[in-house]
C-alpha cells in the first residue's frame, strides 16, 4: 500500500500551526533515505512547538510528499512493516527532553549525553561474590562523579569508540 500524495498533504495542513514560524515546527518523513537519527536530532526537536512524524506502512508514500516536508529521517539500517514504530521512538526520546517532562536535569546524564552510561548497582552489596565498587559506597561525591565519568568513558571506548569523536571529554585529566 502507497499512501497518496493528496490525503498525506491534507494531514500535514491539518496538522501544522499557521501561527508558527519554519523554526518553531517540523515536518518530518520516517524514511531509509533519511539523515539517521541520534540524541542531538532528538535535542533540537524537543525545542520545536510543533513535530509532525510522517511514516508509510508496507511499502511508504507517494514520491511527491517529499515536496512538502523539512526532513527525512531514518532510525536505522533495517526494514520494517511500517513506520509507526519509529515514530514512537523519535516521538518518547524527543518527549523526555521537553522541560518538565522528567525530573530537572534527569535527561541530562544518561545514555549517549554524549557518552554510554555508567554501570549501577543495587542492594545486596555483595551478590554471589560479586561486589559494589567501593567507591559507590564511600560518600565521596566528587570521587563517585569522577568514577562514573571514567566508566562512561570506558564503556563508550569499548562498545561505541565512534561516539568519543563526536563528543568532547569529559574532563582534561
Amino acid at each position: 500500500m502507497i499512501l497518496r500524495v493528496d490525503v498525506l498533504k491534507t494531514a500535514i495542513d491539518s496538522a501544522k500551526d499557521n501561527k508558527l514560524t519554519i523554526n518553531e515546527q517540523k515536518v518530518i518523513l520516517l524514511s531509509a533515505h533519511g539523515q539517521q537519527f541520534e540524541q542531538t536530532i532528538a535535542k533540537k526537536f524537543s525545542k520545536l512547538k510543533n513535530l509532525i512524524l510522517i511514516c508509510g506502512h508496507y511499502e511508504g508514500f507517494d514520491e511527491r510528499i517529499k515536496n512538502f516536508v523539512d526532513a527525512e529521517i531514518s532510525v536505522g539500517d533495517f526494514v520494517l512493516t511500517g513506520g509507526e514504530i519509529p515514530a514512537m521512538l523519535i516521538a518518547d526520546s524527543v518527549a523526555r527532553l521537553v522541560e518538565g517532562v522528567l525530573k530537572k536535569g534527569s535527561a541530562d546524564s544518561e545514555s549517549f549525553s554524549p557518552y554510554l552510561e555508567y554501570p549501577q548497582y543495587t542492594k545486596p552489596q555483595v551478590f554471589e561474590k560479586r561486589p559494589v565498587p567501593k567507591i559507590l559506597l564511600s560518600g565521596n561525591h566528587a570521587e563517585i562523579k569522577k568514577w562514573q565519568e571514567d566508566e562512561s568513558l570506558k564503556i563508550t571506548q569499548k562498545l561505541r569508540p565512534e561516539l568519543i569523536r563526536k563528543a568532547p571529554l569529559p574532563r582534561k585529566d
